[in-house]
């Protein structure tokens, strides 16, 4: 635990001017970014005596080492380098929303030739158009599958569209109406995309001109006594207005408006946020997030702005934003969401009328959300703290271990073998930390070595992290405000090289092997555990705990113990272990048959040096095998665009020298299936 006072600025050090700062813990890793109109009051808050502070704020300085500043000369400025160096270094005493679920949107493929309809999960993409989020996929689906009568677009995949184009036969939406069909040329790629046009309208809201045209159409036909085309007609305006239906109207106003609402209580909160568009909900969604930081109801609401539209720009920032308190500066907020939108921005609270009933409707949301989130969470917290207390007790350990790596060995008969290392943190698996390894050492089957190696080599990339952030060596004069290397008083400039030359990794971001575990679990029993610990001890590491986990008998093996620890079947901290090691061995099997899968896949072209994948491609698609470019002459390759006459010469003789490849066989039929496909023999 470090004291505030060692790395306190001196008096007068800091600009008085607006700015981002950040708090780095020892190992250099950036824990908290703020923000500040007066950077010289806001950071003097955080050296005042401990026993004033708040107890999450207590925690933040006495965990930093140092602190650092960069002056902005607007607030909006400040405010999307905070929102950017949130995203980058991901502190952990920053709020963090997370979704307990990934929502789903209504997608529109406007950057393909023939525009696509579709469910989308995840990060949104470029050219394409989304409508949502959703509660649930079937949702979209059922708006889809009643606006397809009036919008046929398309919603197949790439691989049924190429197909059903080869044989000239569209698939069964075409046959019943509820595709247009250009794979078979039943409509021109305009015309397509005229439809898409129209399917993405009306989503957004313009529905009155659609239906009116629809119902003047219907009438056009009854008095031409085309009598099934208005049947039809009449059938398209139901099927628009059930549509409609699913999002009933709440706004009389046809307002474009998200509606933001906050519960919280002393130690989380939950946001709900309902999308509103041409006065109907589109979309809601929800995040719970932990206050590891001291905020009020302001400050939550300025986390969420900037995580909802971080990374929006255009029509998804609305005309108008509906929160339950404005943040701090909101005249900055508005501004930097205007700038995303394009246009201006309304940012305030509901005082009366429709926007301040559905307001509530809103926060009762957010508080059931919340409700249920801590009911859910309860035991869980529970269970974890009692797991990680029962391992520390049956392992010895002189506290729980909040750190945990566990490593698993996998090959296929000794060949293609890899390793993984996972990390939980607290119990809860912590994914961006997952590394994978190659055995290089040796070739062969050897899990004992193996072991040995990758521990090794994780180890020795930890010391290399701590040889670079100085925390082995007595370092020179370091300023009090940062604490590198660099006058008294200068603010560290993040990748600049230390005086002697020597470029220091000191940036903050999260390191691939900077943070030592205080458990290392290997998947194995006696053996593995004893080729980790000489691992570490060849090292001079004496601060890391190492244990096994049989499968066998689900013993824990311990080094230099010849018996193993068992504990019982009911344990949480056994179930633990379980998970942490079946977590490895996941891990590990998937990147040894992905290894295997390449390798099997491989092609006589990637012997050819120099070659990329995008002139692979373009010889397969000028030749259209790799069976026929074996058959071509020197002269014809160089006809292929972006191919020389010595890279023609070098793809001749590495498919002169490739021994032929094993024909794949239909095992239900047992056809002998050509090669055809760019070199793949599966």
């Amino acid at each position: 635990m470090a004291d505030p006072s060692s790395y306190r600025p001196k008096p007068g050090q800091i600009p008085d001017s607006p700015g981002v700062y950040k708090f780095r813990d020892e190992h250099r890793r950036v824990i908290y970014v703020g923000k500040a109109k007066n950077l010289r009051q806001r950071l003097a808050n955080y050296f005042q005596d401990l026993a004033a502070l708040h107890p999450r704020t207590r925690t933040m300085v006495t965990t930093a080492a140092s602190v650092e500043w960069t002056v902005v000369s607007t607030e909006v400025e400040a405010l999307q380098l905070e929102y950017s160096w949130i995203k980058e270094f991901d502190p952990r005493f920053n709020v963090k929303y997370r979704d307990d679920k990934s929502y789903p949107y209504l997608a529109v493929t406007l950057d393909e030739e023939f525009p696509r309809v579709q469910v989308m999960r995840g990060a949104k993409k470029k050219g394409v158009r989304y409508f949502g989020p959703y509660g649930h996929a079937w949702a979209i689906r059922e708006t889809v599958d009643l606006m397809l009568r009036v919008f046929p677009v398309r919603t197949c995949s790439a691989g049924v569209f190429k197909n059903a184009a080869r044989t000239g036969r569209p698939c069964l939406l075409g046959y019943i109406g509820k595709c247009s069909a250009p794979c078979v040329g039943r409509v021109t790629a305009e015309e397509h995309r005229e439809l898409a046009d129209g399917f993405c309208d009306f989503m957004a809201g313009r529905t009155g001109t659609y239906i009116r045209r629809l119902e003047k159409d219907m009438m056009a036909a009854a008095e031409e006594m085309e009598y099934e085309r208005a049947a039809r007609l009449r059938d398209d305006v139901e099927a628009l207005k059930r549509a409609m239906e699913k999002s009933a109207v709440v706004l009389a106003d046809a307002t474009d408006a998200d509606l933001i609402a906050v519960a919280e209580d002393e130690l989380e909160a939950a946001v709900q946020i309902f999308h509103v568009r041409g006065g109907r909900v589109r979309g809601q969604r929800g995040w719970v997030t932990d206050k590891v930081e001291n905020v009020d109801t302001a400050g939550l609401v300025e986390h969420a702005l900037q995580q909802l539209y971080g990374e929006e720009a255009g029509d998804s920032v609305p005309k108008e934003v509906l929160v339950p308190a404005l943040p701090e500066d909101p005249d900055a907020v508005s501004q930097w969401l205007a700038e995303r939108r394009g246009s201006q921005v309304s940012l305030r609270i509901p005082q009366r009328g429709d926007k301040k009933d559905l307001m509530a409707t809103v926060q009762r949301n957010a508080q059931q959300a919340l409700a249920l989130h801590k009911t859910k969470r309860a035991s869980d917290l529970t269970t974890r703290s009692r797991a990680l207390e029962e391992i520390a007790e049956a392992l010895g350990l002189d506290s729980a271990p909040l750190r945990v790596e566990c490593f698993d060995i996998s090959h296929l008969q000794g060949d293609d073998v890899v390793a993984s290392m996972v990390v939980f943190e607290d119990g809860l698996a912590r994914k961006s930390e997952y590394r994978r390894f190659q055995i290089k050492g040796f070739e062969g089957q050897d899990d004992v070595r193996s072991m040995h190696e990758v521990i090794g080599r994780r180890f020795k990339r930890y010391l290399q992290e701590k040889e670079r952030t100085g925390e082995w060596e007595e370092a020179p004069e370091t300023s009090e405000v940062s604490g590198t290397p660099g006058t008294p008083g200068t603010p560290a400039i993040p990748g600049a090289p230390a005086p002697d030359g020597e470029a220091r990794e000191d940036d903050g971001r999260p390191k691939r092997f900077a943070y030592p575990p205080q458990l290392v679990v290997v998947d194995g029993g006696q053996p593995q555990v004893a080729a980790a610990k000489r691992a570490l001890d060849e090292l001079g590491i004496d601060d890391v705990a190492v244990c096994g986990l049989a499968k066998r008998l689900e013993e824990v093996w311990l080094p230099d113990d010849d018996d193993p620890v068992v504990l019982p079947r009911s344990s949480e901290g056994l179930y633990l272990l379980q998970r942490v090691r079946d977590e490895a061995h996941r891990f590990a099997i998937t990147y040894q048959r992905a290894k295997r899968a390449k390798r099997i896949r491989s092609s006589p072209l990637d012997a050819v040096p120099g070659l990329g994948e995008t002139r692979k491609q373009s010889l397969i698609k000028h030749f259209g095998s790799v069976k026929k470019l074996k058959q071509a002459t020197i002269d014809e390759i160089c006809e292929v665009p972006g191919i020389g006459r010595r890279t023609a010469e070098s793809v001749a003789v590495a498919l002169a020298s490739a021994a032929p490849a094993t024909p794949a066989v239909n095992t239900a039929t047992g056809e002998i299936i050509e090669e055809d496909d760019g070199g793949s023999t599966t």
